[in-house]
């Protein structure tokens, strides 16, 4: 006979994830958890189970034999766990949405679409927002979304947004109306993080050959801007119709042949949406052919993942 056991889907859910990062420190982001309670739970699971989940080694980890062969009726329990949590949920309380990437402004975007039904959040980013919605904690994200994206998400693109170089009076192209990304190369592109962690910079200080690259904290817009001056080399991107404070003596320069579009996506659970959640795809979907948000000319514009423009 095949013994018994009751499931903890919290450890469940800590092993496929460590399965599907083969890394921890990934699985415990995803997770908001720190890397120590992850392995607890794996831990804890293995003992349940009595049998060896995980190898873990200084690359990283790997599933065991049975651990691929306990992966694949882990991630079902999980579902079932899920569409279980979603059938008692309350269905009258607000739609939950996270939005991340907030020095690029993601609420001008979604208060233009967005109902009273409503409730916004601020998530930190993306793999986190995405944890928050595998969890249930949250029902769908806004912002910027680039692969990969964990199983059991889906996305739908809401809108384009053109985005200029913004630089100090000093620079030496301030004086210019308008600038390609090339002209962009002899300066430094500064940002709010390591740009390793912002693909959309990352990607385009790549694709444009920028190898001048400053770093700093994400203390809010005020205090990046202030930071841009104190190098008059130093430019960073930011979408076309942000408005910038008068004082900050600064210009906003648009980018042409082509033009970086920055794409805003909504993103939620493949199952067990909430019903909300129609009617603000509509809205998106309404809004974006009004103010034709999706005009995309690969001959004009740039995409850091052309052919499939997240």
């Amino acid at each position: 006979m095949v013994r018994s056991v009751d499931l903890d889907l919290g450890q469940v859910r800590a092993f496929v994830l460590a399965a599907e990062e083969l890394h921890f420190g990934r699985a415990a982001e995803r997770l908001a958890l720190s890397q120590q309670a992850l392995s607890k739970r794996i831990a804890r699971l293995e003992s349940l189970l009595g049998v060896r989940l995980l190898e873990r080694g200084g690359q990283g980890v790997r599933p065991t034999e049975d651990g691929r062969r306990f992966l694949g009726p882990a991630r079902l329990a999980l579902a079932a766990g899920d569409a279980a949590t979603a059938a008692v949920a309350r269905r009258d309380r607000p739609l939950r949405v996270d939005v991340w990437g907030h020095l690029f402004a993601p609420m001008r975007t979604l208060a233009k679409v967005a109902g009273p039904a409503l409730e916004p959040g601020h998530g930190r980013d993306l793999p986190a927002v995405a944890a928050a919605i595998l969890h249930g904690d949250i029902d769908a994200g806004f912002g910027r979304v680039h692969p990969p994206l964990p199983d059991g998400l889906t996305h739908r693109l809401v809108r384009l947004e053109p985005v200029d170089a913004v630089l100090s009076r000093d620079h030496p192209l301030a004086a210019a109306a308008e600038l390609r990304p090339e002209q962009l190369r002899d300066g430094i592109l500064w940002a709010p993080a390591a740009l390793d962690r912002l693909d959309f910079l990352h990607r385009f200080a790549d694709g444009f050959g920028i190898s001048g690259r400053a770093e700093g904290a994400n203390l809010g817009l005020a205090h990046f801007l202030a930071e841009l001056t104190a190098d008059t080399r130093r430019f960073t991107l930011l979408p076309a119709d942000l408005p910038l404070p008068r004082s900050a003596g600064l210009r906003s320069i648009p980018l042409v042949r082509p033009t970086p579009l920055y794409a805003w996506s909504l993103l939620w659970r493949s199952e067990a949406a909430h019903p909300g959640l129609d009617p603000l795809i509509a809205s998106c979907a309404a809004e974006a052919r009004r103010s034709r948000w999706l005009e995309y000319d690969p001959s004009r514009d740039w995409l850091p993942h052309p052919g499939d423009p997240f």
